[in-house]
């Protein structure tokens, strides 16, 4: 039976993207871009008012033309970024609206079909805002977005991992993700058709881009030493071609012991010869910090009673650097797992996105459908998909939890001993809670007295670790709770958060003497739904290339 409405997972990485989908067999396969490459540099070139190019060319044009080229977009996702390029404004989700426009196309090319429903993938630890500006992006493309499914879930679903072989039991698997752009670990529980995140920790805006800036910066340094008085490191075409040096001499040390690089500029000259130990000393830090961060992860679980792991997954092109795995087991003892670490995320996001696709079809546990009409419902979703009815069952079943990524509170008030206000952030939701998550609400109380309405600020955070200061907190919503009467200083006040799968949050605060309440849907100060719809309708008039 030949599928007739596939769906993709796509992979929407800080340096190179990839799309995936599975196909009649059940196989997971990536869909080619334009020039035969199963990955696209995340790279945009605005050449003209009409006309972008997307991938290997838009890479290679930023020599040429760096203030018409964006890349590592994502880190600004979810952030206020307005860029123009040749009169026209743009966002960090129109650009990489751009990116998913040509990794759909070409697959569109590739699988003679339209794409249209789509699994997104986001690092674990991308907050609501960056979630939600990935989801609007799509959008923007004119996808469908069905979900958007954390990477290492991802990879744990494509190394098949997730599918226990009858009799083995529970297991668990520790996630190292170190892509280009970011960086996360995360544990994830296997049992049966359920797969549960434990808990994950990261950081946005570490990755394989931070260890080539570093080569570069070596590179230049080492070029100024040679040739003291040079303007070099004002030249925009030089540092450009130390850039794409600095990628290839990383990926070259992953498998040579060293790698050497002529440069030249304005008549001047200079070799340097980079060993993989020099590489490893220049970068240490760099590694040093995944492991903290996976130290972070591991003391978390622990508090959770998940102390052995069945499974170390290395999941992002970065983790082919000796030194990651090498690392793992001096610090953890860990005998780490490298399998198809640029692929993994998009087949794993394919797998879902079936998955998914299935569950979109059939009637939701809270639908009061009789068996008759559930196997109905059965039979049609596997003539769309083009899949065998007891197939679609399976997947019916198969159940993926994801966590909190992060802390979400509301901001309070204290004073000092002479009266001085002192302003913090309480989390109300803890990170690592799994979703749907709905804790019970805390009591706070009003600071002033005869207030006449209550100020509530939503506060996220974003620090790497959960703070009560408000710097290591990023405001993400407020609300008002007004036409009270005076009331009085201490007066009671419930505020409840929830969050569900999509990661939507909902805040409750209830002013318990007249009963008065405020229920927010947190919206992320982003693009409105207007402003999505204007984008989109901008991106569609682009040709886009490769």
């Amino acid at each position: 039976m030949a599928a007739q409405n596939r769906t993709y997972g796509i992979d929407l990485g800080t340096t190179y993207s990839c799309i995936a989908y599975v196909d009649d067999t059940g196989r997971p396969v990536v869909a080619k871009n334009a020039i035969g490459q199963e990955t696209t540099p995340s790279v945009v070139y605005m050449e003209t008012a009409d006309h972008v190019v997307v991938g290997q060319d838009a890479k290679s044009s930023a020599k040429l033309y760096p203030d018409l080229v964006v890349s590592l977009i994502k880190r600004q996702m979810g952030q206020k970024c307005d860029l123009t390029f040749h009169g026209t404004g743009h966002t960090p989700e129109s650009i990489s609206a751009l990116i998913l426009k040509e990794v759909a196309r070409s697959a569109a090319e590739h699988t003679h079909e339209e794409v249209r429903d789509v699994v997104i993938t986001v690092p674990a630890y991308f907050g609501v805002a960056e979630r939600e500006a990935t989801r609007n992006a799509g959008e923007i493309a004119g996808l469908n977005v069905l979900n958007l499914i954390p990477e290492p879930v991802a990879a744990a679903l494509h190394y098949e991992t997730l599918s226990a072989a009858p009799g083995r039991g529970p297991s668990t698997i520790l996630v190292y993700d170190l892509g280009g752009g970011t960086f996360d670990t995360t544990v994830i529980r296997l049992e049966g058709d359920d797969v549960r995140v434990v808990c994950t920790d990261g950081d946005h805006r570490l990755g394989g881009a931070d260890w080539d800036e570093r080569v570069a910066g070596h590179l230049l340094d080492s070029f100024l030493a040679e040739n003291p008085g040079s303007s070099a490191a004002e030249s925009e075409d030089f540092l450009q071609e130390l850039a794409i040096a600095a990628e290839d001499m990383k990926k070259g040390l992953s498998s040579a012991m060293s790698r050497r690089y002529n440069m030249r500029f304005d008549g001047g000259t200079a070799r340097v010869e980079l060993t993989r130990e020099r590489f490893e000393a220049l970068t240490e830090d760099l590694l040093a910090r995944t492991f903290e961060i996976t130290r972070r992860t591991l003391d978390v679980a622990a508090a959770q009673g998940v102390d052995r792991f069945d499974d170390v997954l290395l999941v992002g092109g970065s983790v082919r650097m000796p030194a990651v795995a090498e690392g793992l087991r001096q610090r953890f003892g860990f005998d780490p797992k490298l399998h198809d670490p640029d692929l993994a995320v998009a087949k794993g996001a394919a797998r879902f996105a079936l998955i998914e696709a299935v569950k979109v079809r059939l009637p939701g546990e809270a639908d009061a459908a009789s068996d008759a009409e559930v196997e109905r419902a059965v039979e049609q979703a596997a003539d769309q998909l083009g899949l065998e009815p007891e197939k679609v069952r399976m997947l019916a079943g198969r159940r993926v939890t994801t966590v909190v990524p992060r802390a979400f509170g509301v901001k309070v008030v204290d004073f000092t001993g002479d009266g001085r206000e002192v302003f913090s952030v309480s989390h109300v939701l803890k990170a690592n809670t799994a979703l749907p998550a709905d804790p019970v609400a805390e009591r706070f109380v009003t600071a002033y007295e005869n207030q006449t309405e209550i100020g509530v600020e939503i506060w996220e955070q974003a620090g790497s670790v959960e703070s009560d200061d408000l710097a290591d907190n990023a405001r993400i919503g407020e609300g008002t709770i007004t036409g009270l009467p005076r009331i009085r200083k201490g007066s009671p006040i419930d505020i409840s958060f929830a969050m569900d799968e999509l990661g939507t949050l909902t805040v409750h605060a209830v002013e318990l003497q007249t009963q008065k309440e405020l229920r927010i849907e947190v919206r992320i100060q982003g693009l409105s739904e207007s402003q999505v719809e204007q984008a989109r309708q901008a991106v569609a008039r682009y040709a886009v290339s490769q």
